[in-house]
């Protein structure tokens, strides 16, 4: 797809995606078979659930019936959020990422794997768990230091909080 393009489907696109509460991602058009296919990958601070990726899918499909941004060959619309190990490319990536689990690839010092604890418009707090009955410990990336950044999938995560409640959960069963 040229840029021409790309930038033609942004400009259409991105202010209806706005109006719906939501934040353009991503636009990609991929050829599959004889088909083309517009993936439009939308999110917001909080999410985007179904409701929401259905709502701005009608719009974003009327929209571009009544334009000619897709010219006259057919094409399949998909509308969906980035997924759970997305990349984190811009600041609000990683806001959005605060308390996940990232795979950092740093610029000159190899691979590291933290969680993130703050971001600011010069960087991160992560901390980097401890490794052999070791303690945990923080650390501060600048994001010139960051050459790409990943959202990690936990299955089996402890938060302290969710223990904490379970505990008096059972108790209060318990009790009753």
């Amino acid at each position: 797809m040229s840029t021409t393009q790309s930038e033609r489907l942004r400009e259409l696109l991105e202010p209806l995606v706005t109006s719906q509460g939501l934040d353009l991602e991503e636009i990609a058009v991929d050829s599959v078979g004889r088909k083309r296919v517009l993936r439009v990958v939308v999110d917001s601070d909080t999410g985007a659930d179904l409701d929401a990726i259905a709502d701005v899918s009608r719009a974003l499909s009327a929209k571009l019936d009544e334009t000619d941004a897709m010219g006259d060959a057919a094409y399949d619309l998909e509308v969906g959020t980035p997924g759970a190990e997305r990349l984190l490319t811009e600041y609000r990536h990683f806001a959005r990422a605060t308390d996940r689990l990232v795979k950092f690839q740093l610029a000159e010092d190899g691979e590291l794997v933290a969680r993130i604890l703050a971001v600011d418009e010069e960087g991160v707090d992560v901390e980097v768990p401890g490794v052999k009955g070791r303690k945990a410990t923080t650390r501060r990336l600048g994001f010139p230091e960051i050459a790409k950044a990943r959202v990690q999938v936990e299955f089996s995560r402890k938060d302290r909080t969710d223990s904490k409640d379970s505990k008096t959960d059972m108790k209060e069963e318990e009790e009753a």
